[in-house]
């Protein structure tokens, strides 16, 4: 053995025709794979959803007591194309005779709207 081999462990190895796995292997662990990564960035989701949606109620109905007080109640929804863009989106519930009124966009990333305090001037 007078040649030099970088690897010297893959001095004797040729290359098989067959593949090292199955057909039905390889699907099974692609499934496997699949399922687990399902399974570590659902949970994430959900639990971001779930607080999103907890921090629009709450901001909402904060928002809905000090500008609307003849509302009955509040509803924040996620909106793809609601009147303060994307995001969540805050709506009076029964008031002015019952109709949905929109009150303020609390943005993608719900939090309580900001209140421009109109400036006296004398």
């Amino acid at each position: 053995m007078s040649e030099y081999y970088d690897e010297p462990e893959l001095a004797g190895y040729e290359p098989h025709e067959r593949p090292l796995r199955s057909a039905r292997t390889v699907h099974l662990m692609r499934a496997a794979v699949i399922v687990g990564i399902v399974a570590l960035v659902l949970p994430g989701i959900l639990t971001t959803y779930s607080l999103a949606k907890a921090t629009a109620e709450a901001a909402c109905a904060a928002s809905v007591a000090s500008l609307s007080p003849s509302a009955r109640g509040s509803k924040a929804k996620f909106e793809l194309f609601g009147p303060g863009g994307v995001g969540w989106q805050c709506y009076t519930v029964g008031a002015y005779g019952g109709d949905k009124k929109p009150v303020a966009p609390l943005g993608l990333i719900p939090s309580f709207p900001t209140q421009t305090v109109p400036s006296v001037t004398s």
